[in-house]
């Protein structure tokens, strides 16, 4: 895995790019690649790379890499894995000359071969930007599941692209501003959703989606790909299983592929227990598994990892995140995603890489698993509400509701309790509405009550829900569920799950790969009958039909826990000095943004143990530290124009 950046001049009257610019923008991302650095330019392009090397570790796989004659030039952030058969499938060596061993340089040749349209061949994960001097073109692709990250920014006559947006920041012309928008959304969701980022002005390519800057500087943003949904109704139950186990088995075997160490995030949950059981089919030594707990048994899969580590014999490293480790982390951790980002699966992610890095330098992770095979709760609440429907609203808005709302707050990961009240809060409202209610944090009204006057005088807020609404609605799939997955691979997976994925791998120098996104998979998981993906209410059915013979029945019939840190509860106690300090009236005063009274009702609320609101306040603590981190003057706000100028980029 690699760090890639590049300064591209949209104007023929503009000098060259700034040599030096590219060089501390390429050095900032050290982290992602360790191994090695370059830098390629001309009167029009500056390209930078970083290297973690994985295939072919000599410096013949040295980026920025070029074709024969250098009028193509790439740098490059992923694996494809398919790499060989493109090599050839294409003929790519009888037509040109190799130097290496690397996907890197079939990429440039491909694209000689096919342009563009190679994106469509690509089972992988990608970003990178392809520079062909002839035509005076850049392209600028990302991956189909966003598991590669890829920012950029338009400043005058420039537009720059990176990584990370810590290498944007380099260029001192870069603002760096609050996004209205975008602090709306996050505290919406604990992350952010869409092309936005939480500086004004600056972008990330979505996924599945090429950016070209051609001869004359016009800036083009199109979709190359999209999941079908074109159900194949002939699929039958043991075919679905035994094709599924096929397809999941050869995305492992393809993953696999590296000239260093290769190990699996165990959490003990299916998804990752699979890739374990599998990964030992294709692998002679004992597999190397990471797994972390917490001393919250409700929180706390250590006991189903051991159980997966001692079926197939792993070398089993663990790690119990404890609430001083989280104090240690704060706010360092956030400097590796340049964002306020505040899902609870990020830190304990942290530490697992950091006890993988000095093993191996490549891990399999199980993101993925749920939007091919229907594992998420909301999948089944989706089914329950048809029956629940059924029943007269007055009995339920009158009778259960009271009842169910007086049930006192749990701390415990997916309580009865939450389960019941979210179930309830979306009964009412259509399958999307209601799939987007599961994973509000703050509503519109609770939002209101937080910001400061001046905020509320010039946010004019698009509605949080656009983007999975918006996927839910170009969808081609004919059923709900279909649609529902199709939004949990296109909004929850690249937006939230793969942040954490890429930025706490790559702090450690370690590249993670997720085999459920394997496009072979993927697709035709998309035609598989949705009744069979979601039998009645068990969740990942067909998933559990494939590993019957494979996992301990434990782990087959194991509810869903998913990675997530118990801080409720730690900000009750061990960590409510830190929520305190940082919600300090003063200070959040200082930020122009926020209301302090507001602030402190939503505290007092959480610490009287009357409404849990730990979600919501682990995401203010991580938006207030990531604002002193990175925000010099976060009282100069304007209203985002975020949206409209990447809509305005796409037409």
């Amino acid at each position: 895995m690699c760090g890639i950046a590049g300064i591209v001049n949209l104007s023929r009257t503009a000098g060259p790019p700034d040599r030096a610019l590219v060089n501390r923008m390429t050095d900032v991302l050290t982290h992602r690649g360790p191994d090695d650095r370059g830098v390629w330019l001309d009167d029009r392009v500056a390209l930078g790379h970083r290297r973690l090397s994985i295939i072919d570790l000599s410096a013949h796989g040295r980026q920025p890499m070029g074709n024969e004659d250098g009028s193509v030039q790439i740098t490059y952030n992923g694996e494809v894995y398919n790499f060989a058969d493109l090599k050839h499938r294409f003929k790519l060596a009888e037509r040109h000359t190799f130097q290496s061993r690397t996907d890197t340089e079939v990429l440039v040749h491909l694209y000689e071969e096919l342009g563009m349209d190679m994106l469509s061949e690509l089972n992988g994960m990608f970003a990178f930007a392809i520079w062909d001097a002839r035509r005076r073109e850049l392209y600028l692709a990302r991956d189909a599941y966003g598991i590669k990250p890829l920012f950029y920014t338009r400043q005058g006559d420039r537009l720059l692209f990176a990584s990370e947006i810590k290498a944007l920041l380099q260029d001192p012309d870069v603002p760096r501003r609050v996004n209205l928008q975008a602090l709306h959304d996050f505290l919406t969701y604990d992350y952010i959703p869409g092309a936005q980022t939480a500086f004004e002005g600056i972008f990330e390519l979505p996924p599945a989606h090429l950016l070209k800057i051609d001869a004359e500087g016009g800036i083009t943003i199109r979709r190359y790909r999209e999941l079908s949904y074109v159900v194949d109704d002939s699929i039958g139950e043991p075919q679905a299983a035994e094709q599924a186990l096929t397809l999941m088995d050869r995305a492992v075997e393809r993953q696999l592929v590296a000239d260093v160490p290769v190990g699996v995030m165990l959490s003990g949950g299916l998804d990752s227990s699979a890739l374990v059981a599998l990964m030992s089919r294709h692998t002679s030594e004992p597999v190397h598994t990471y797994s972390v707990g917490f001393e919250d048994a409700s929180f706390n899969e250590l006991p189903y990892a051991r159980i997966v580590a001692d079926t197939f014999k792993t070398i089993q490293r663990e790690i119990v995140v404890t609430p001083q480790l989280v104090r240690d982390l704060l706010p360092k951790y956030l400097s590796y995603i340049d964002e306020p980002y505040a899902d609870g699966s990020a830190i304990p992610t942290y530490y697992v890489c950091q006890l993988a890095k000095d093993e191996v330098v490549v891990v399999l992770s199980g993101e993925g698993g749920d939007e091919a095979f229907a594992g998420y709760d909301t999948h089944a609440a989706y089914q329950v509400s048809r029956w629940a429907r059924r029943v007269p609203q007055w009995i339920r808005q009158g009778l259960i509701a009271p009842v169910v709302n007086l049930l006192p707050t749990s701390n415990k990961k997916l309580s009865l309790e939450f389960k019941l009240k979210r179930f309830l809060g979306g009964l009412d409202l259509d399958p999307a509405q209601a799939h987007v209610w599961w994973r509000i944090v703050l509503t519109e009204a609770q939002k209101r009550e937080l910001y400061s006057p001046r905020v509320l005088e010039q946010l004019r807020p698009e509605p949080p829900e656009r983007h999975a609404l918006d996927v839910y609605n170009r969808s081609n799939a004919k059923d709900v569920l279909n649609r529902l997955l199709h939004v949990d691979s296109a909004v929850f997976l690249p937006d939230d799950l793969m942040i954490k994925n890429d930025r706490m791998s790559m702090a450690h120098s370690l590249e993670a790969r997720v085999p459920f996104t394997d496009t072979e998979l993927t697709e035709y998981m998309s035609r598989v009958p949705p009744r069979l993906k979601l039998k009645g209410l068990r969740k990942k059915h067909i998933m559990r039909k494939a590993l019957a013979d494979v996992l301990p029945a434990a782990i087959l019939n194991k509810k869903k826990v998913g990675l997530e840190m118990p801080y409720s509860r730690w900000l009750r106690n061990e960590l409510k000095d830190l929520l305190l300090d940082y919600c300090e009236p003063s200070r959040i005063a200082d930020t122009g943004l926020f209301r302090p009274a507001g602030i402190t009702a939503l505290v007092d609320q959480h610490l009287s143990g009357r409404f849990d609101h730990g979600r919501a306040l682990w995401g203010l603590l991580n938006y207030l530290m990531w604002l002193e981190l990175y925000i010099p003057n976060p009282g100069a706000v304007a209203r985002s124009q975020s949206e409209q100028i990447y809509e305005h980029a796409s037409a």
